[in-house]
């Protein structure tokens, strides 16, 4: 399978500004441009196909493969690919420099000639990172007992889409269901299928030169591919929607993170203080419906829609935090990282800490300990448990209830806390005027999420 690679066209760069990027430029560890590292990444994808390529073992039958090298024969591609990347990167490099000096050349010379809609990097062959599954049954990869996996990354990926089309291939052939988000900064993904069919999955994320993830990284609850409606996978600008550029503010400025059992005993020792303790702020950096149904006792839960409105609620509440310690948790992890370069940026707290792998790694640890109340997921289970508080109560008759439906109104997509007595009594949609609303004609204009619920709510938050 190929990937088109969204190369600049030659007219970026006039003559004297190419001969300045030359090889030089990369051995003195200088940046390149990122119209200019693009070309130098599809050099270096371009030289390691080409030494995989030259170890194959043409004695093979036709459509197997094997590799040959430092007296070792590699069945399959991942295999061979991770040799490749661990032990034979500096020969891989000479050949980049080489190539990339040859293209910028050309470059110079013929500008035409390198336009974006006539490069197609051939060598990009995603199949290679397909792991084989021949020894598993199409029923094992769709059939039998399942679980649901969250997971994210943050890395430098120089080319998403191409991580894009890998991800996708390989959750079809895998039978995934899920979403996957893949940006410049890395990947985000919660995904859905047979406990073999997830177990491979891990692998070839783990095997991935890329990303080198660990077991650890990943957090698993009971599911399967039925959890999710289908599959999306899509290049964006973050992996999770902040609203702020990574450029500006980087996860590499996160807070320090602290293991379950260190976070743990943090907050024990804040509520061992209770009132006495006001310099500590236990921070729910999620929205406010998962909030609702389960917390850290005595956090703070800020009354936001999404978390694009994070940092607007972060810039209106600066004097809350400032010479402020702070203990910051999610669902994953993935949310503190940017959040908690946000408020770091601020300079107003005293100290930023995060749950590291975040709720699901302390129920992992801790199932009955100071997360009461169900745990929001993002797929059709909407909550996972491992306790039995509910610390939220129905909409309408104000009964404890914590499972969440979707509101019956068409095109509201809200949802709503309605225990099965009010609903049974007609209360299915999120509020008393969203209500009416449903009971207009069918052919009645419907807009989204416009009712009570929202109209105190800023849509968009505000500049940051």
């Amino acid at each position: 399978m190929e990937a088109a690679v969204d190369l600049p066209s030659g007219s970026e760069f006039s003559g004297w500004e190419l001969d300045s990027f030359t090889c030089d430029t990369l051995k003195q560890g200088k940046q390149l441009p990122a119209p200019l590292r693009r070309y130098y990444s599809f050099c270096r994808r371009k030289s390691f196909a080409a030494f995989v390529e030259s170890k194959r073992d043409g004695s093979q039958d036709e459509g197997s493969s094997s590799w040959c090298c430092c007296d070792q024969t590699f069945k399959e591609h991942t295999a061979f690919h991770k040799h490749v990347a661990r032990n034979h990167n500096s020969e891989i490099k000479q050949v980049t420099q080489a190539s990339y000096e040859r293209l910028l050349n050309q470059l110079q010379e013929e500008p035409e000639a390198l336009q974006p809609n006539q490069l197609k990097d051939e060598t990009v062959d995603i199949s290679v990172w397909i792991p084989d599954t021949s020894h598993f049954s199409e029923e094992q990869l769709q059939k039998g007992p399942g679980k649901v996996i969250l997971y994210y990354h943050y890395c430098k990926v120089e080319d998403p889409h191409v991580v894009c089309a890998w991800q996708k291939a390989l959750c079809e052939k895998l039978h995934l269901t899920g979403k996957v988000r893949v940006a410049t900064e890395g990947i985000n993904g919660t995904v859905g299928g047979t406990d073999v069919a997830t177990g491979i999955y891990i692998d070839a994320m783990r095997l991935h030169p890329l990303f080198r993830m660990d077991n650890e990284d990943f957090k698993t609850s009971e599911g399967g591919a039925e959890c999710f409606t289908d599959l999306r996978v899509g290049v964006f600008k973050e992996i999770v929607p902040m609203g702020v550029d990574p450029d500006v503010v980087s996860y590499h400025s996160a807070g320090v993170h602290l293991e379950p059992e260190e976070f743990h005993k943090e907050v024990e020792a804040l509520l061992t203080k209770k009132d006495l303790c006001d310099d500590t702020i236990l921070l729910d950096c999620r929205n406010f419906y998962e909030s609702k149904i389960g917390q850290f006792t005595q956090c703070l839960a800020p009354n936001i829609r999404k978390f694009s409105y994070f940092p607007d609620y972060i810039d209106q509440n600066l004097e809350l935090f400032r010479d402020k310690k702070v203990l910051m948790y999610c669902t994953g992890g993935i949310r503190c990282e940017r959040g908690s370069a946000y408020l770091r940026s601020k300079d107003v707290c005293k100290e930023v800490y995060q749950l590291k792998g975040g709720i699901h790694k302390y129920l992992e640890r801790f199932p009955n300990g100071f997360y009461r109340g169900k745990l929001f997921v993002f797929d059709e289970r909407y909550t996972i448990s491992s306790n039995t508080d509910i610390i939220s109560d129905c909409r309408y008759c104000g009964r404890p209830w914590d499972r969440y439906k979707l509101c019956s109104t068409q095109f509201c997509f809200q949802l709503v806390l309605s225990c099965p007595s009010c609903r049974q009594d007609g209360h299915t949609a999120c509020c008393p005027a969203c209500q009416t609303k449903g009971q207009a004609p069918p052919d009645a204009p419907h807009v989204k999420e416009e009712c009570e619920c929202t109209d105190g709510r800023p849509r968009i938050p505000q500049d940051v």
